[in-house]
């Protein structure tokens, strides 16, 4: 994993587990790496990751077993497609927007490249 400084080391091992779920590399009732073993991988501290694991479990996309780990969701993917289809739609395509106008992009022609 490689770390960027535009957003929170936790924010980046959440939206990590988040693309592993999104891309079906995880699916409902896989486990995901513990705490210890994504902070080893991924070279930062603990905290960091359970802070970023207590988001997905506040989500109901992760839920807590007792004594075997942090597991996926039944929905998991269903309800994480769904808030990041909204955080990319107030968030990132109204810049996308901008920055294609700014720029003279034909959006019409965009899309239709294919």
């Amino acid at each position: 994993m490689q770390w960027t400084n535009d957003q929170p080391i936790y924010q980046q091992v959440r939206d990590h587990v988040v693309s592993l779920i999104i891309d079906g590399v995880l699916k409902s009732g896989d486990p995901i790496p513990s705490v210890r073993q994504m902070a080893v991988e991924g070279g930062v501290n603990p905290l960091t990751v359970s802070k970023a694991y207590q988001e997905l479990v506040d989500l109901h996309i992760v839920e807590k077993r007792r004594g075997l780990g942090m597991f996926i969701t039944e929905d998991a993917k269903k309800e994480l497609l769904k808030l990041e289809k909204s955080k990319f739609l107030e968030n990132e395509w109204p810049n996308t927007l901008k920055k294609a106008s700014s720029l003279g992009i034909d959006l019409n022609k965009l899309i239709n490249q294919n």
